[in-house]
């Protein structure tokens, strides 16, 4: 038995075993590199952020094989070859065929060749990209920057360029001579091919005649079918498809294509340079012309070529030898934040109560039974803090008083913040909103990381949290286009204000958007001041670029103005409608920056605390606010405004009617959730980040995302170290009507001929109010601005301060009288 065992056949199956695996394996292992790396360059932003995170079961991949595709792609695309790692995935299917044995390919020639493009093709694409992206991976980008040091941008192109040209010349013998002897070949070939298409005519002849007989069939040739006249048509046939002559073998295929032809169809004619006797008859008939006959030339009128202006030439000209405009060049290697930078919280996925749920769908069919309120159907959708209850009534229920059972059922299940809605937008149910008793925490990380926020593709994406129903909730600022926050103090208002910065951070290049900060509270927004010189706008001469300061304000505020109104006379001049339009056209460089042109970037202004420069400055606050909500829009200006008191006289109606997006958080009471909304629900909220927004549609419930301080602050550092601007963002020079305390010397010679009599109406009044001028003296408010400009620099009244009225420093007519007459004498 063992000898028969060991036969030659049985050993060589043995053999044959590992070599079939092992083969199988490489040719396999060869189209998964290929599909992952073709995945992984698709979505290599997204999967390079996931490729650490191996080990986290709620980062969801975007690549074909998963996480494994996200870590091979990142190990051979990003940090090591580029795409030359598809030149790794071929030699694995080369040495899988070789394995079997199979001579698709040569071994060392397909090796040399592989060799020399996994070099060179990472160095190409390093040099055609500046180092961006990831065609030419790490090797590629040290390579290209290590030699562009050393021999400069030409001596680098000169050396690919002559590796390449000299890569042909070896592989392919490209000689002179060899070049020379080949072209030879190729006319005496193409002369060769030419005389022979062109036979003697008695051998056309012969060739048409057998070529008849081919094709019609002996029962209707020549002999036995004369030529016919025009309308006798009967008995013919003809072949459908003229084929190649074949073999007698092949006789019935020929017989199969014939078929008789209906009636009314002519004979068939076969046409040669050397028409038949039979033919000539048919082909040459002569035509007999009239004695109108003349010359008859067909022109056809194409359209008119209109010349080219010379700024679109001067333009394509430009773009033609530079490319388009990059506004990021100023900042080429700038990093955007990565996600590591954002605490991971571990495991964020929703576990299901099902007795917490078994049990308030009792207690809500039962209540409702006890109300005569009867229910055909409910399910339930559990989010991160609230559980949605949707109820179908029977028929007959009014919707009205399933409303009017909200206390009684936040009564029954024990629960604060039961929120009723009837009916649900497009479902035909009633929502009754049921907070949980183990609510689920939204990180910062697991929202940006999200692919619905990587791959959004908006102007100025911000990211909020999760919905009811667990999905991301991203909203365009740009497309709301201003918004408005309010919320009681520790309701989550200022972290949802980290939030929206956070997610413009991440997804937007310094050259493309700038803040405006407005801190009264000089805490909230100061970590912010590490990207002063990336992403923070600011008056010129000033050192902060976080406005603390309310009398600062009102100058940013009014700068603001200046700048889109200078915007708006840049989009006229250039004939665009909004700044996406402009920024394009300036990219292909159809505007001239000598002409004042200049790329526009975003500009968001955040007010962290409103109802605090309402109560110091009023008006002057609230004019410029409502002025660029109303006109800011398409020029790239927008608005982040919150407030801790949302009352009439802080969220007036001038500032509504100019804000339809709004958030909010939890409130004290329903006449506050009126005023931030237009409709009670914000005083149901359960605090902790549970909001409600509203963008002129319907109340979309969200789970604010939470983003520590200590996030921030690696975020602001990481932002800070790298290369920045000279300065922040300058706006334009303003200065206030009423000027501040650095007011010139007096000067009688210019003073205002009402100056005495406003003098004197300050100090018997002893209100050092512009606006009182105004009224008394009947003068608009520029003049009047003035003349308490002279009254302050002859010290009658003291320095601006905000919105309140000057300090009064005389305090009698007759010190005044003496005051004057002093200035008379000067």
């Amino acid at each position: 038995m063992n000898k028969e065992q060991n036969t030659p056949s049985n050993t060589s199956k043995i053999i044959s075993k590992p070599r079939i695996i092992s083969g199988v394996t490489l040719i396999i292992l060869s189209i998964v590199l290929t599909l992952s790396f073709a995945s992984y360059l698709m979505n290599w932003k997204s999967d390079q952020s996931q490729a650490g995170t191996m080990a986290d079961k709620t980062v969801q991949s975007s690549n074909i094989f998963g996480k494994i595709g996200d870590w091979l792609g990142n190990l051979f695309i990003f940090e090591s070859i580029g795409v030359a790692a598809f030149v790794v995935a071929f030699l694995c299917f080369v040495f899988g065929t070789l394995v079997f044995k199979k001579n698709y390919f040569k071994p060392w020639k397909t090796i040399s060749h592989s060799l020399f493009f996994i070099c060179w093709t990472p160095i190409f694409f390093g040099a055609v990209t500046n180092g961006e992206g990831v065609l030419g991976g790490v090797y590629g980008y040290q390579i290209m920057d290590y030699l562009k040091s050393y021999i400069g941008s030409v001596g680098l192109w000169m050396v690919l360029l002559v590796s390449f040209a000299l890569y042909f010349v070896l592989e392919f013998n490209l000689r002179p001579s060899s070049i020379k002897n080949k072209l030879n070949d190729i006319n005496d070939n193409t002369f060769g091919k030419l005389k022979s298409l062109m036979p003697d005519s008695d051998d056309e002849f012969e060739a048409d005649e057998e070529l008849e007989k081919e094709i019609v069939p002996e029962n209707i040739s020549s002999k036995s079918n004369p030529v016919k006249t025009d309308n006798d048509f009967s008995n013919i046939k003809v072949t459908q498809d003229f084929e190649p002559i074949k073999t007698p073998n092949q006789t019935s295929f020929r017989e199969e294509i014939i078929e008789p032809i209906k009636e009314s169809v002519p004979e068939p004619i076969i046409l040669s340079s050397t028409p038949t006797p039979s033919q000539k008859s048919v082909v040459e008939t002569p035509v007999a012309k009239t004695e109108d006959d003349f010359s008859f030339n067909v022109e056809i009128k194409k359209d008119e070529d209109f010349p080219v202006s010379n700024e679109q030439q001067r333009s394509e000209d430009l773009v033609s030898k530079h490319g388009l405009y990059d506004h990021k060049l100023d900042l080429a290697k700038f990093q955007m934040p990565s996600i590591e930078l954002l605490k991971d919280y571990g495991n964020e996925e929703i576990t299901i109560n099902k007795d917490e749920l078994e049990e308030n769908k009792n207690r809500i069919v039962g209540l409702l039974k006890t109300f005569n309120v009867g229910i055909s159907e409910i399910k339930a959708t559990i989010g991160p803090t609230v559980t949605l209850y949707e109820i179908v009534p029977e028929a007959g229920i009014r919707v009205a008083a399933i409303k009017k059972l909200q206390d009684d059922i936040a009564l029954n299940l024990s629960a604060l913040g039961i929120r009723i809605i009837a009916p649900m937008p497009g479902k035909g149910t009633i929502g009754i909103e049921v907070p949980r008793k183990n609510p689920t925490m939204v990180s910062m990380r697991s929202v940006v990381a999200s692919p619905k926020f990587q791959s959004a593709d908006m102007d100025l994406p911000i990211v909020f949290g999760r919905t009811i129903s667990n999905e991301v909730f991203v909203a365009d600022l740009a497309k709301m286009p201003h918004l408005l926050m309010a919320g009681a103090t520790g309701q989550g208002k200022s972290v949802g204000i980290n939030a929206i910065l956070t997610s413009l951070i991440y997804k937007k290049h310094p050259s493309e958007l700038k803040f405006v900060m407005v801190d009264p509270k000089k805490v909230e927004l100061s970590l912010y001041s590490k990207i002063e010189r990336h992403y923070l706008a600011k008056l010129p001469d000033t050192e902060d670029a976080i406005i603390t300061d309310n009398a600062k304000v009102i100058n940013t505020l009014n700068s603001l103005c200046i700048e889109m109104d200078d915007r708006y006379e840049l989009l006229k001049n250039a004939f665009c409608k909004n700044i996406k339009e402009y920024n394009a056209k300036f990219a292909q460089r159809k505007l001239n920056p000598e002409n004042g042109h200049r790329y526009l970037p975003y500009i968001v202004l955040v007010v962290d605390e409103f109802a605090d420069l309402i109560m110091t400055a009023g008006k002057e606050v609230e004019h410029p606010i409502a002025r660029l909500a109303q006109l800011a829009r398409a020029i790239g200006i927008h608005l982040i405004v919150a407030t801790q008191r949302p009352s009439v006289n802080v969220i007036t109606g001038m500032i509504k009617a100019n804000f339809p997006a709004r958030v909010a958080f939890r409130v004290i009471s329903g006449v506050d959730s009126k005023t931030i909304l237009d409709s009670p629900g914000a005083e149901q909220l359960v605090g902790k980040g549970d909001m409600l927004y509203f963008n002129g549609n319907d109340l979309t419930r969200l789970q604010c995302a939470f983003v520590d301080t200590p996030e921030v602050e690696r975020i602001a550092e990481f932002v800070g170290e790298q290369k920045g601007y000279s300065d922040a963002y300058l706006l334009p020079e303003y200065s206030g009507e009423e000027g501040s305390s650095t007011v010139g010397a007096f000067d009688p010679n210019e003073k205002d001929a009402l100056f005495e009599e406003g003098a004197r109406i300050v100090v018997s009044t002893q209100q050092g109010s512009t606006s009182m001028l105004q009224r008394q003296l009947k003068l608009g408010y520029n003049r009047a601005g003035r003349i308490m400009d002279q009254l302050e620099a002859a010290g009658v009244v003291g320095g601006f301060n905000g919105a309140k009225a000057r300090e009064v420093l005389i305090s009698d007519l007759n010190s005044l009288e003496r005051l004057l007459d002093e200035l008379k004498g000067r």
